[in-house]
């Protein structure tokens, strides 16, 4: 089959850095699905994991982990899905990417895919997707509806891929207000477009921005990204008692710093289910169930930002330097081989 994989870990620039190859198809475990990959995102993590992790000598190590495709076989223990099924998902961190013509993964951590959205749309949108949902209402512990609460939520870099898709989930589902940050006009128009109530500059203090606009103190943050360089801020902006919630990898973070407002810290990492098989994986595939039913609605939408063309180690690496300049909005996604 064809995919796209790197042999060692080397500068976007290099030619070598994610190459086309040709390897075997692989073969499904008991809860596993084989889907033939039809449309696929680029993440940070993709990113990450190329510059960061060598492959064993002479392997290749595909990447790759938003999918949209259909169902081509089934193991023998699979009862959520049937060949011929439409589905979308994140994958798994332990196992081979998908940026492949086949791709292996447990059904637990697979949802059906929004009909209302073709493949493109809806490679968009899984891992930001299940991201965004669980640092929202499993780690930060908002409550689900929309009568005004009281609190509210920041958001820092509400418009790469998994602001776009927490502004979207906090505005529609909850009660909370919801400020989202932004550095240029066309990022701060995007998270005005998602629901944002309200838009600050993250190149400025937050605090600072906050007070121009009337706010208080606000109860939770998201802190998505350069969470090391927002540190004090986001303890400035946020009232005793506090969370906050963070998905990137600072390389430092002073935690003392929040004792003060008996701040808590949540760790948000979509692959630990699935790195850990923790007895609760499914509740991904249910997350994902919830997602296709509020697209379907209209509720929320794909932040499909850029289609890349097919999926070829040259528009790969497009796709990494875009991500690696930290000027991408929303999600870039290829589609077919």
């Amino acid at each position: 089959m064809k995919a796209v994989a790197y042999y060692q870990s080397l500068p976007i620039a290099d030619p070598r850095s994610l190459q086309d190859v040709e390897l075997p198809e692989p073969q499904p475990g008991p809860r596993d699905l084989v889907v033939e990959v039809r449309a696929i995102s680029v993440n940070p993590v993709d990113t990450k994991v190329r510059r960061g992790v060598a492959p064993e000598p002479g392997q290749a190590k595909v990447l790759g982990w938003d999918v949209a495709g259909v169902v081509r076989a089934v193991g023998a223990e699979v009862s959520l899905f049937r060949p011929g099924d439409r589905v979308f998902y994140a994958g798994a961190l332990d196992r081979p990417g998908a940026n492949s013509e086949l791709h292996v993964v447990d059904e637990r951590i697979v949802g059906p895919m929004p009909a209302s959205l073709d493949f493109a749309q809806a490679a968009a949108l899984p891992l930001t997707a299940i991201t965004a949902w669980e640092l929202l209402f499993t780690r930060l512990g908002i409550a689900e509806g929309q009568a005004p609460t009281g609190q509210s939520l920041l958001i820092v870099g509400a418009a790469g891929g998994v602001g776009s898709i927490l502004t979207q989930l906090a505005r529609q589902l909850t009660g909370l207000t919801v400020i989202g940050t932004a550095s240029r006009p066309e990022t701060r128009d995007w998270v005005r477009e998602l629901g944002a109530h309200h838009v600050i500059d993250h190149s400025q203090p937050l605090a600072a921005e906050l007070r121009q606009l009337g706010l208080g103190a606000v109860s939770h943050v998201a802190s998505l990204t350069h969470t090391d360089q927002h540190l004090e801020q986001i303890v400035e902006a946020l009232e005793p008692q506090g969370k906050l919630g963070l998905i990137d990898d600072p390389d430092g973070l002073d935690v003392l710093k929040l004792k003060r407002k008996s701040l808590s810290l949540h760790w948000e990492l979509m692959f630990t289910r699935s790195l850990f098989q923790t007895s609760d994986m499914v509740e991904q595939h249910r997350l994902l169930q919830r997602v296709a039913q509020l697209v379907d609605r209209g509720v929320i939408r794909s932040t499909l930002a850029e289609h890349f063309g097919r999926i070829e180690a040259a528009n790969l690496r497009r796709a990494h330097a875009l991500l690696e300049s930290g000027k991408a909005k929303g999600k870039i996604v290829l589609e077919g081989f």
